[in-house]
């Protein structure tokens, strides 16, 4: 088995396009080597590189941070259990924030579909007179804390 992988197999294998392969690698978040046809092979850990992309994503990170995060990865051998606990320390309070969100996103939507307008401005319910238009812009109601 190679230690080394094609653009197309890292693709196939991380479940990412071979576009985004290649942005995230302009990123600065993976890297590839090249061969003296200047084609990229990439070295099997960055398979794991792009696995915490894509469950850094879910957990709502943004693109800065992740490349704030992967920078504190060593470069030049695949990461370690100790490595990826560190990274995913502070996640367990964002994962409960964005299940407070949804949960409350659920309940609202379920309720407001009974009457079929869907519309917070004129929802004589759930925003009388547009109350909530005086807290500011977006979905107050779900962001209130």
């Amino acid at each position: 088995m190679s230690e080394y992988l094609t653009i197309g197999e890292i693709a196939e294998r991380s479940g990412f396009a071979a576009s985004a392969v290649r942005f995230y690698e302009r990123q600065g978040l993976v890297q590839a080597d090249r061969t003296e046809g200047n084609q990229r092979r990439y070295r099997r850990d960055v398979l794991r590189r792009l696995a915490f992309i894509r469950i850094a994503q879910k957990v709502g990170l943004s693109l800065e941070e992740i490349v704030e995060a992967l920078a504190e990865l060593p470069r030049d051998k695949a990461p370690n259990a100790d490595d990826w606990r560190r990274l995913t320390r502070g996640w367990r309070e964002r994962i409960d924030e964005r299940i407070t969100v949804l949960e409350a996103l659920r309940g609202g939507l379920t309720s407001c579909i009974g009457c079929g307008c869907l519309s917070l401005r004129t929802c004589a319910l759930a925003n009388p007179g547009d109350v909530a238009g005086r807290y500011g812009s977006g979905p107050q109601y779900l962001l209130e804390e």
